[in-house]
């Protein structure tokens, strides 16, 4: 069993780079967890679109928006989960949901996961490199996602940041593309 983690900033390459480290585990059953909730017209297209692109490449797409400790898995294998910072701002925010303990269910989760996957890969944004001058509750937000991110790097055995499309390991021995 396998963990990684795959962070970067907005339009870094991160999700293609997932992607990739899915393909390269080859012929393995593909799940993708989708975190992203369909609020308006706008994300529902997005939705949509990126369902096609998946099942182009034979993921099934499970979709989890809070409460990811509940989730059952239809098959064993390669497991996709996107994006964390969607997951955060799910259970941090939606009415009774996790709240003030989104880290510890967020934590619950990814361990329910481990033992249903061959290999689990999670994606997340990078925060704090645009600074941290915030105020409210995108603070508090920051501040939550960055305790989950540093949480899911102590359980992977693969940490990939990617800046500008290039990925550099931080953790684990680096995947050949």
């Amino acid at each position: 069993m396998m963990v990684t983690l795959v962070i970067g900033g907005a339009a870094s390459g991160k999700s293609e780079f997932a992607e990739s480290l899915v393909l390269h585990a080859g012929d393995l059953p593909r799940t993708y967890i989708a975190t992203m909730q369909p609020f308006d017209d706008e994300c529902r297209a997005r939705i949509r679109r990126h369902r096609e692109m998946r099942a182009k490449k034979k993921f099934e797409t499970v979709e989890c928006f809070t409460n990811l400790e509940q989730l059952n898995l239809p098959q064993k294998g390669v497991v996709l989960l996107e994006c964390m910072s969607n997951l955060v701002a799910n259970e941090l925010y939606s009415p009774d949901d996790a709240g003030e303990h989104t880290l510890e269910a967020i934590e619950r989760g990814i361990r329910h996961l481990i033992p249903q996957c061959e290999e689990l890969i999670i994606v997340s944004n990078e925060v704090f490199s645009g600074g941290c001058d915030y105020e409210g509750d995108t603070l508090r937000y920051l501040r939550v996602l960055a305790q989950v991110n540093r949480m899911a790097a102590k359980e992977a055995d693969m940490v990939y940041e990617i800046v500008c499309g290039v990925p550099v390991c931080h953790k684990g021995e680096e995947t050949k593309r």
